[in-house]
């Protein structure tokens, strides 16, 4: 373990193996998707996706956005416990970025980006809805007029 509450080397050998690898945030209902597959018509494929209800649903989810690939063996994923910034400081976000230009060039690097400003919107608007005392949050203390 380390300051983020995981094991950096293993995610990173996680990062570096998967083929289709799933990142869960902690206070995100959404995911980045990873599939590092290719072939000779289609690069490797980021995007940031719905939380899936079961795995199975994933799968599905999966070969709806790659039909031409067949569906793999498996979906790796981790769970990041903090926040986006710690993400990128922890030099993971790097990786990703990376190995996802070494499979499919440098067009990927803005793809990347995107996600990763996706992800950003996600969790402001979550912490926005935290301090605001949204529906799915409860306040630890009120204003007594």
């Amino acid at each position: 373990m380390d300051d983020y509450g995981l094991d950096l080397d293993e995610v990173l050998k996680v990062i570096d193996a998967a083929e289709v690898l799933v990142i869960r945030f902690a206070i995100l209902d959404k995911r980045l998707l990873l599939d590092c597959r290719t072939s000779e018509t289609e690069g490797p494929h980021i995007a940031v996706v719905p939380k899936a209800g079961s795995v199975e649903e994933r799968f599905k989810a999966l070969k709806q956005m790659r039909p031409r690939f067949a569906l793999p063996d498996k979906i790796m994923s981790f769970m990041w416990p903090r926040q986006l910034n710690t993400f990128r400081d922890s030099g993971l976000w790097q990786r990703i970025v990376d190995r996802m230009v070494s499979l499919g060039g440098e067009d990927l690097a803005g793809r990347c980006e995107e996600a990763y400003r996706e992800l950003e919107q996600e969790e402001k608007a979550e912490v926005i809805a935290a301090i605001r005392g949204a529906e799915t949050y409860q306040s630890l203390w009120e204003r007594t007029s």
